[in-house]
């Protein structure tokens, strides 16, 4: 059992907090039954260790650790003391994996034939991101999309926010806004911006073609030149007295609203 939580393996598992970190090695940590739990069913060839306390080596033994010996994967027994360094959490849940960067490509998006997706561009909080790739994945979306001048989306907040979707579906980031709006378009994918503002209700919008949903920052959302490079501009009715959704509620309701019509009709998959 690992016990000292100064070990230099304990110290770059605790590393990969900071993002300059994750992206010079390649790697990042997912925290939780959940996520780990995730990545070790859907994307066991990415895993490159796995940490466990022994109070959460009893829990999650049919979850976790035996699928993961099953599977090849390094499983550690550490103290509570040595998990506690290297997670980010303030209450770590015993379990940590360290995990291989997936890289997708907007093309390898594209060449699927999407149908439903949602591009985050300026969306800074953590929780909203992680939120929105767990509606989108339970929503059926084909991928998540996020601009550069996004949350990174390997930071503990949001991989644990997406509680194992992250491992579901494809999560392309890095992405330039105009040039992923111009892609999308030539591909076929109409862009319909996610605007408190629009012309459009969703009820009315056309949600049976392949579209992606355009989502901008929590507090002003996209700017103008945004909007008028997109299809149409939606917006959610509002029949209550709120004066507003939060992003991520907004592109919950979005992404289920295009899987019902097209889980429904002519188009179903």
């Amino acid at each position: 059992m690992l016990t000292n939580p100064r070990a230099d393996r304990v110290r770059a598992v605790s590393a990969l907090r900071k993002r300059s970190v994750r992206q010079r090695t390649g790697r990042f940590g997912v925290e939780g039954p959940q996520g780990v739990r995730e990545v070790v069913r859907y994307a066991a060839d990415r895993v490159r260790d796995v940490y466990v306390t022994p109070e959460a080596a009893v829990r999650y033994d049919a979850d976790i650790v035996v699928p993961a010996r099953a599977a090849g994967l390094w499983v550690h027994e550490v103290s509570p003391e040595v998990l506690a360094a290297m997670a980010d959490a303030e209450a770590p849940q015993g379990v940590l994996a360290v995990v291989d960067v997936a890289e997708p490509t907007l093309d390898d998006v594209l060449a699927a034939a999407p149908r439903l997706l949602v591009l985050l561009t300026n969306v800074r909080d953590p929780g909203n991101a992680g939120t929105v790739i767990r509606g989108a994945d339970a929503a059926g979306a084909d991928a998540v999309l996020v601009s550069e001048s996004s949350v990174d989306v390997l930071s503990p907040k949001v991989v644990r926010s997406t509680a194992g979707s992250l491992f579901h579906l494809p999560v392309v980031t890095g992405l330039d806004t105009d040039a992923t709006l111009a892609a999308l378009s030539a591909a076929g994918v109409r862009t319909y911006a996610a605007d408190g503002a629009g012309a459009t209700l969703l009820p009315d919008a056309d949600l049976a073609v392949a579209h992606c949903w355009v989502m901008g920052n929590e507090a002003w959302g996209l700017p103008a030149e945004t909007r008028e490079r997109c299809d149409d501009v939606v917006r959610v009715p509002i029949h209550g007295r709120a004066e507003s959704l939060n992003l991520a509620m907004a592109a919950t309701i979005c992404l289920y609203a295009s899987a019902s019509v097209q889980r429904s009709g002519p188009t179903a998959r």
